[in-house]
């Protein structure tokens, strides 16, 4: 098969790649659409946190496909079935996994980080991490699942009431996530903090009462604030934005050096709760429902759309392109 195999930092070749054949409940998926992820560019770039991805390998944990052979002992999938793949495998076994948290599991692995994903035209997947779309949905709808589903466990970490004020903290692609589920809700205000001029429209669009620039939050006082940078300023500034009695959402991933300067005494005085946010722990159907029903709308946040034979070029100068959201079609 032909794929775009990360060689080492910011090596990425255009190969004949080969697979294996499947084990017992393993199955082969014809990828046909495949998101690209931060945690992709950060992969390429080597930056710390990527050290379990062994090159050479092949990325990409956002994807979908056709089932186009299935292991021997594979009951629920069937050659022709459409699905979407949830990229993160538990051992069962440790601790976490044994007191439902396996997202925190000892052993994790990810299709796409620790072992091939999707920027391939074959993928190798678990039959436990396939699950089936309906007709209407597109591969290009069922790839972004995963990232919603990342989401989806987010915002189940925060109270809002009809007296909520938000802060979202990055209008980007994830940010935009939030302000959709968000909106769902009865809340007083939302209001997003983002300097990209021209993504305004798109977050007035899907719900924003407000789009501000980042110097002018830390005057808000918000009962509720989500930050989806993941860089130290603005992490920083969710606590400082904050209200008495707010809750603070860190889900943004910062680079494992990343430091912040909080206050313990603001966090006391004014009461605050912080939380963190990883992965996707079974979120995967309802994330699909949700895109389904039309309720958070993934496509119309795509900016680029890549063939593998153009990853190489796009992965280099992903920055300059100023994407928002890309996908690879196959």
């Amino acid at each position: 098969m032909k794929a775009a195999v990360l060689q080492g930092t910011k090596q990425l070749e255009v190969l004949d790649w080969t697979y294996r054949s499947p084990i017992a409940r393993e199955v082969v998926v014809k990828v046909k659409s495949c998101g690209i992820c931060g945690t992709d560019q950060h992969i390429y770039h080597g930056h710390p946190g990527s050290a379990e991805v062994i090159p050479p390998i092949v990325l990409g944990h956002e994807l979908a496909g056709e089932v186009v052979e299935v292991g021997a002992e594979v009951s629920t999938l069937q050659k022709g079935d459409r699905v979407s793949i949830d990229p993160n495998i538990y051992c069962g076994t440790c601790q976490y996994c044994r007191s439902n948290r396996a997202h925190l599991c000892n052993h994790l692995q990810a299709v796409g980080v620790t072992r091939d994903g999707g920027m391939g035209e074959f993928c190798l997947v678990p039959e436990a991490n396939c699950y089936k779309i309906p007709d209407q949905m597109t591969f290009e709808e069922a790839a972004l699942v995963e990232p919603l589903g990342c989401v989806l466990h987010g915002f189940k970490k925060v109270q809002l009431s009809p007296l909520s004020k938000v802060l979202i903290i990055g209008g980007g692609f994830i940010g935009q996530l939030f302000l959709q589920l968000v909106k769902q809700q009865t809340v007083q205000s939302i209001t997003v903090s983002e300097p990209a001029e021209n993504k305004r429209e798109i977050l007035y669009q899907l719900g924003a009462d407000e789009v501000i620039q980042p110097m002018t939050a830390s005057n808000l006082e918000a009962d509720v604030v989500i930050e989806c940078v993941g860089r130290a300023e603005s992490m920083e500034l969710a606590v400082k934005s904050a209200a008495k009695g707010g809750q603070v959402l860190l889900f943004g991933v910062a680079a494992p050096e990343t430091m912040i300067s909080v206050s313990p005494f603001e966090i006391f005085s004014k009461e605050l709760t912080i939380k963190g946010s990883f992965v996707n722990p079974f979120t995967h159907d309802e994330a699909i429902s949700l895109i389904a029903k039309k309720v958070v709308d993934v496509g119309a946040l795509i900016s680029h759309r890549f063939t593998i034979e153009e990853l190489p070029e796009a992965m280099a100068g992903f920055t300059n392109l100023k994407v928002s959201k890309a996908v690879i079609n196959h």
